[in-house]
């Protein structure tokens, strides 16, 4: 067998199914909408910059599905065609899950929404699908949901909308919490090691208590990731909370 059939097993281009292959992570703000910032639309140049990479990485695994995931007022998969809006924040723009889909059907969260805006800032050849996540969702609901992710394509890409505690400060949506910045801590460094442990450690309670929104969809990814196998290779580019709210931005592959 030679070096590149030996890198090539597991692939399930050649033969063997291999499920969740990458993963991309970023934050749902409306702000990164240059639209909804209007003059603050610069402050967030970086981030946006950040998934943008985050994003390209993640088409770069030539992955036969791109699964949204974020939170919403209830678990499970989002119908099609489905269409996000902007409204409730100022700005008259819909983003539908799909860009050329009729605009109609089913509604996508504000979770969604972000993360179908990211994704039509690129080329995207492979099928997309979304799922939302509850933000109490529990163990069972997020194990069920890791293993939908991984039966959803034989390669698997997964991007994952989600913010951090928002208790960053007195002027933080949720004020000041000393709690919020070793919790911001603990997250992005699970987020740049691809700590599977810690981020299904995250405990939901503390979590809510934080307003951190991303907690859900962190655990299915780490459900995903580990019922996957293999090793994984995490890497943080953005770690920032300008507005109290704690934005990460980190990219997966799986080695």
């Amino acid at each position: 067998m030679t070096g590149s059939a030996r890198r090539r097993t597991g692939d399930s281009r050649y033969g063997e199914r291999v499920p969740l292959v990458a993963a991309s992570v970023c934050p749902h703000p409306p702000l990164l909408v240059p639209e909804v910032a209007g003059s603050a639309a610069p402050e967030l140049d970086e981030l946006r910059a950040a998934c943008d990479t985050s994003v390209r990485r993640l088409l770069a695994a030539e992955p036969d599905i791109v699964v949204l995931l974020g939170t919403g007022p209830v678990t499970g998969p989002i119908s099609t065609p489905a269409t996000g809006s902007l409204q409730p924040w100022g700005v008259d723009l819909d983003v539908p899950l799909v860009p050329g889909q009729p605009d109609r059907g089913a509604v996508l969260p504000l979770s969604l929404t972000i993360g179908a805006w990211l994704l039509a800032r690129h080329e995207t050849i492979a099928p997309v699908s979304a799922v939302q996540v509850a933000a109490d969702a529990g163990p069972a609901e997020l194990a069920a949901l890791a293993d939908g992710v991984d039966a959803a394509g034989d390669r698997v890409a997964l991007l994952v909308l989600g913010d951090g505690s928002a208790c960053r400060g007195e002027k933080a949506p949720g004020y000041d919490d000393a709690r919020a910045l070793p919790y911001d801590q603990r997250v992005a460094a699970a987020l740049a090691d691809a700590d599977l442990d810690v981020l299904l450690d995250l405990d939901p309670v503390v979590s809510a208590e934080l307003k951190a929104a991303g907690r859900a969809s962190w655990q299915v990814l780490a459900g995903a990731a580990r019922a996957a196998g293999g090793g994984w290779r995490g890497e943080l580019l953005h770690d920032t909370a300008p507005y109290g709210v704690a934005y990460f931005v980190a990219s997966w592959e799986r080695v």
